[in-house]
């Protein structure tokens, strides 16, 4: 034990990897910057290109359709073998349908060619996972297991596969709508102070959409999509009920729904604007309070694995240490 103690305490090994963090951190803090996008940009470019397909889409309805068959349509078709896959193997009367779409669109997926993808690893995963389960349990791992409890193992792994693009959905869904709970309240509040200065509930959505991307570039990206939408759709209301659908919260419905009932009954958009406010910052502090107040049982379990030892180690240590010099 005082060899050991001895070992640890010696300066040269203490100085060694004290240079050996310092090299470590000034390698992060130098190489960070290197690799962060710029997703602000990347994402107003988006929802600028979406505003202009938009905006294309609604002339060609007030057009002539005869005029207008056979040109562009509101989305490219992604080419690769993707899409050859997916038409070889008709995917869409499988997979194409309006709860696919609304999945994408909650993970901030939009357009043909996420579409494409998630039909095409619905199908590509579950081979890809039994191939490499396959792999693993008779070339890498030692498992001393009969040929058929081993491939058994890897179809059950391939089962596993055809839901990872769900998990890999859902996971992004949750991230997205997470972004968006968290700055939803202080939008609604900027929403109420522009609206409150005469601003029209176009400009005031699009003044905000820039306002609230250095908050959350999700929410953003959403408010900017229903500007669009509320300067070329037919009727308001179908902009305001797309948000709520998006985003899938129940925060962002209601306000949607509000925000129709005003426009169709004539009452004071503020007056929403500062109910809605207020019931989702309460919301946003009962989430709070609830998360906190699930923190003591889940710190039980790493109280005991590794605090508790420690402590009994402090304590117990220097006793021990006294025991054995005297033996």
């Amino acid at each position: 034990m005082q060899s050991f103690i001895d070992t640890v305490m010696n300066p040269t090994l203490l100085a060694t990897m004290a240079v050996a963090v310092a090299v470590f951190a000034t390698v992060i803090t130098l190489t960070m910057p290197l690799l962060q996008r710029d997703r602000l940009n990347q994402r107003m470019k988006v929802m600028a290109i979406e505003r202009d397909k938009l905006r294309s889409v609604r002339l060609q309805d007030l057009a002539s359709k005869d005029r207008l068959a056979g040109q562009a349509k509101l989305r490219t078709t992604p080419k690769g073998y993707m899409q050859a896959i997916v038409e070889r193997f008709d995917l869409r009367s499988q997979f194409d349908n309006e709860e696919v779409r609304n999945k994408l669109k909650s993970a901030g997926l939009r357009g043909q060619a996420p579409l494409i993808a998630y039909m095409f690893f619905r199908v590509a995963m579950p081979p890809i996972v039994f191939l490499t389960a396959l792999f693993y349990v008779f070339a890498v791992a030692a498992l001393d297991y009969p040929p058929m409890i081993k491939v058994a193992m890897a179809v059950c792994a391939g089962v596993l596969g055809f839901y990872l693009p769900n998990v890999f959905l859902s996971n992004l869904t949750q991230k997205r709508q997470q972004s968006i709970r968290q700055a939803f309240p202080d939008c609604l509040d900027m929403l109420l102070i522009c609206v409150q200065s005469g601003m029209s509930v176009e400009s005031a959505f699009g003044k905000v959409a820039k306002e609230i991307t250095t908050q959350s570039l999700e929410l953003g990206e959403e408010l900017a999509l229903t500007t669009a939408e509320l300067s070329y759709l037919g009727e308001r209301r179908h902009a305001f009920e797309n948000l709520g659908k998006r985003t899938g919260l129940q925060g962002v419905k209601s306000v949607a729904t509000a925000l129709i009932q005003a426009e169709r009954y004539g009452t004071p958009v503020s007056q929403a604007l500062r109910v809605m406010a207020k019931e989702n910052r309460e919301i946003r502090m009962s989430e709070a309070e609830r998360k906190a107040a699930s923190l003591p049982p889940k710190l039980t379990v790493p109280m005991i694995l590794f605090f508790i030892p420690v402590l009994f180690c402090i304590i117990l240590g220097p006793a021990a240490i006294r025991i054995m010099e005297y033996q």
